[in-house]
């Protein structure tokens, strides 16, 4: 079996926004489900973990996309583990498509279209105790196995979202149902889809999304209040603190634009 894994995917229509564009939220989805498919087919996914008592939790993820995948086309999330330590691993991901001569956007090394690139930061906790647990504890250390660290994901790594006082409150939300994940707490995408929903549909007729990153720092359950605060860096770029209802900061974003008109 290949160190790599490669699964197939489409832009169905009713996960594209306005503009027959994939919406970022799905694609987060996309490549967490390929990153589900990558480690249970090798022996350390969630399927194996759960009778262990141990599961994965996301910690980063950061995705750069020079274009978004059109509706109705089918598109690849190539993913691979870069580095595993005793409390985090690394996995990459690519977005590609079939060889496409109307695109600029393809890799040195192949004739795929390239779509974009993502970096995840991935921990491993005991479902019991709710707290981080050894990954090279489980089955001696077997995810060392498929570490590949010859493969290009040439784009920066998240780093920390630093924001200051003047951030202001720009929602507070309620949680739900739908916004709980098999691990009990609000899903990853969820607060990704909360995120980009801080702007309106005018907004993004003239804006692209560039590059998101988010760093998940608290759990939230169902029931907790969310409030965002937003803070304008640079002419396109802004940083969000989702903070739940005791006052504790649940996660961090930075969301990177560039402008289409």
């Amino acid at each position: 079996m290949d160190k790599v894994g490669s699964y197939e995917f489409m832009a169905e229509p009713f996960h594209c926004d306005f503009s027959g564009q994939l919406f970022m939220g799905h694609l987060g989805n996309h490549m967490l489900n390929a990153a589900d498919f990558h480690s249970t087919d090798r022996g350390f996914g969630m399927k194996r973990l759960m009778t262990i008592n141990r599961s994965w939790v996301l910690s980063r993820l950061a995705i750069e996309m020079a274009e978004m995948p059109q509706q109705y086309t089918k598109f690849r999330v190539e993913t691979w583990v870069e580095s595993a330590m005793r409390y985090f691993t690394s996995r990459n991901f690519a977005v590609v498509g079939e060889d496409d001569a109307l695109t600029s956007h393809h890799s040195p090394l192949t004739s795929k279209k390239v779509y974009g690139y993502g970096r995840s930061i991935w921990a491993m906790i005991d479902t019991e105790t709710r707290q981080p647990t050894d990954i090279l504890s489980v089955d001696d250390g077997a995810i060392n196995d498929w570490i590949v660290n010859d493969k290009e994901c040439p784009i920066a790594k998240g780093g920390r979202v630093k924001m200051g006082d003047e951030a202001q409150l720009v929602r507070t939300i309620d949680t739900y149902y739908n916004d709980v994940d098999i691990n009990g707490h609000i899903n990853s995408v969820k607060y990704i889809e909360h995120v980009l929903d801080l702007w309106d549909l005018e907004w993004y007729r003239g804006n692209q999304i560039r590059r998101f990153e988010i760093a998940y720092v608290a759990e939230a359950h169902q029931g907790d209040r969310l409030s965002f605060y937003r803070e304008q860096t640079t002419q396109n770029d802004y940083c969000v603190r989702i903070v739940r209802s005791d006052g504790t900061e649940c996660c961090r974003s930075k969301v990177s634009f560039r402008p289409t008109l």
